[in-house]
């Protein structure tokens, strides 16, 4: 019976190829609209790390002093060097590592290559086994290497290739902000999307090029980049300034690795204590005031994704609920204009589930067209998001799980549509439209 209903429905769209057109049309700019929304906010409020986001966390303390004090308020952004480096070396944590971002002028020894400027990551050794970073080849540095400011380096495959070719990287020279380090590691291809491990800088860029121990860092006094908040005397520390380890100055990033509900719970505890042990030496100013979140709370309470893209992706879908109310009222109109068919179908032997099954069935053809011709629109749309001067942009692709997604909504959206038409189609009375004719 389905082939049947088929072959009924394809001669009604060809009885009517315009107003089929046009219902076709209307599924497909809300299934495009709604998609191409909804996938910016997939790529934008994705997991980064789903196999440990609920492990990894960003601890927070307030060391800054009582000036614009306001009850209430969330501690500071980022970590000074003093306390990052004290709650590393008390490693209360499974794993733990300090970082911040910078630009490293580097000088190609490949003939004919001349020296440019590369995004790096200045962090302590934790950091590779902590966010699952790939090798290609070659290792890590370790925590020794860390104490003994070891002038080594791991370099991204892009870089590999672009200084060394096909060749290994492993043992060579990079020459750095004038100082020679050794290549010990290669990572592979590794997109973390959003970069949350830093979400002060660029956290939808792409990854950095080098990653530098980060004492090692400081003795070759590589520049930091992006924020930098200071209070009192910045100048407290006479040999590096607002990056030493006493100046009052916030600008690392810190994150722990705990594994259990337990473990986190008894490092929130710990973070009071140093905090209010800190205020008791006079460093700390403040009430106490600590902060311990995962990965998704964290990205939530940084915007991860942007208010606009929010009220976009509501925008569509109530889009998308005005053109399926319009596809409703025209298969409306189509299947009443057909009462007479229906009622010799009825007195031939028809019951209303029959009925209600032909024109479910044709309704749904259009709603499947009408998704086909919409993913066609929303790839459209993302190719058009992909041009856009944002940093997500060339993150926004289709992947299995919105395909899927698209097929869901289609299949819905077909339902819809098609429900209250053939339901009604199906209480026509054919004893009625036949005195009628």
């Amino acid at each position: 019976m389905f082939g049947y209903y088929l072959k009924l429905a394809l001669r009604s769209f060809r009885r009517n190829k315009a107003l089929t057109a046009l219902m076709v049309l209307a599924i497909a700019l809300g299934i495009g609209a709604s998609m191409t929304t909804l996938t910016v906010f997939h790529v934008l409020s994705g997991d980064p790390i789903p196999q440990k986001s609920d492990k990894l966390f960003y601890p927070r303390i307030d060391p800054r002093g009582k000036d614009s004090y306001q009850p209430g308020e969330d501690p500071e952004w980022q970590m000074t060097r003093f306390d990052a480096e004290a709650l590393l070396r008390e490693a209360k944590g499974e794993r733990q590592a300090l970082m911040t971002g910078g630009s490293v002028a580097l000088e190609p020894q490949k003939p004919g290559m001349d020296p440019f400027y590369a995004d790096a990551r200045y962090t302590t050794a934790d950091f590779f086994p902590m966010f699952e970073v790939p090798m290609l080849e070659g290792r890590a540095w370790t925590a020794e290497e860390d104490k003994a400011r070891a002038r080594v380096v791991v370099i991204a495959k892009k870089l590999k290739e672009q200084l060394f070719g096909d060749t290994s990287a492993i043992g060579k020279t990079v020459r750095l902000e004038r100082h020679d380090f050794r290549v010990i590691g290669v990572i592979d291809e590794w997109e973390m999307t959003p970069k949350f491990y830093d979400v002060t800088g660029d956290s939808h860029g792409s990854p950095e090029l080098l990653f530098v121990p980060f004492w090692t860092s400081r003795d070759t006094r590589m520049n930091p980049n992006g924020n930098m908040n200071c209070w009192g005397n910045s100048d407290a520390d006479d040999e590096e300034g607002n990056t030493g380890v006493n100046a009052p100055c916030s600008w690392l990033q810190y994150w722990v690795e705990l594994s259990t509900p337990e473990k986190a719970a008894a490092y929130r505890r710990y973070l009071a204590q140093y905090s209010a042990q800190q205020r008791a030496a006079g460093r700390f100013e403040r009430p106490d005031n600590v902060s311990l979140d995962n990965v998704m709370a964290w990205l939530d309470i940084n915007g991860a994704v942007p208010p606009d893209v929010r009220l976009q992706s509501w925008l569509a879908f109530g889009f998308l609920a005005v053109c399926l109310l319009n596809t409703i009222g025209l298969l409306l109109a189509k299947f009443l204009r057909r009462s007479s068919e229906i009622g010799v179908r009825r007195a031939l032997g028809a019951t209303r589930r029959d009925i209600f099954a032909q024109y479910l069935v044709e309704a749904g053809m259009i709603g499947v067209a009408g998704g086909a011709l919409g993913l066609g629109l929303a790839m459209v749309g993302l190719w058009a998001v992909r041009q856009q001067p944002t940093t997500y942009a060339e993150y926004v692709h289709f992947d299995g799980s919105m395909l899927l997604i698209t097929i869901v909504l289609t299949v819905v959206a077909s339902l819809l549509a098609g429900l209250l038409p053939a339901w009604r189609a199906c209480q026509i009375t054919p004893a009625i439209q036949l005195k009628s004719q």
